[in-house]
């Protein structure tokens, strides 16, 4: 199965970011991940947030932002690489100048109902 960039519609999840679902069992039938890109403008961020049963990965494609997991804050730029795990805590700012892009991936696949909200 193959997926198209321009074929995909973005749409504003539960954390607040744009995301274009690449690839997802509930469009293209893969079984056991999802892959997407997520876009956070400059000076925005992601509300923080956890997936109950996800393990999921950032991998930073451009810009530059400051991730926070569970009780640790650091920066991140583009080439780098976030292992989020199951019930952690996390977000993400846009700290420079332009668009912060995410590929994110999760296994198993994303879901809203496994996307709890949290108050800082």
């Amino acid at each position: 199965m193959k997926t198209h960039y321009a074929d995909i519609t973005a749409y504003i999840t539960k954390d607040g970011s744009e995301i274009r679902e690449l690839m997802h069992p509930d469009g293209q039938g893969n079984r056991q991940q999802s892959l997407a890109e997520a876009r956070v403008p400059p000076g925005g961020r992601t509300l923080l947030h956890r997936h109950h049963l996800s393990e999921e990965l950032y991998h930073i494609t451009a810009g530059q932002g400051e991730m926070t997991l569970g009780n640790e804050c650091f920066s991140v730029t583009a080439g780098d690489t976030v292992c989020i795990p199951p019930g952690s805590a996390h977000c993400i700012e846009n700290t420079g100048a332009d668009m912060l892009i995410i590929l994110c991936c999760c296994s198993p696949a994303y879901s809203h109902d496994d996307t709890d909200i949290m108050t800082p």
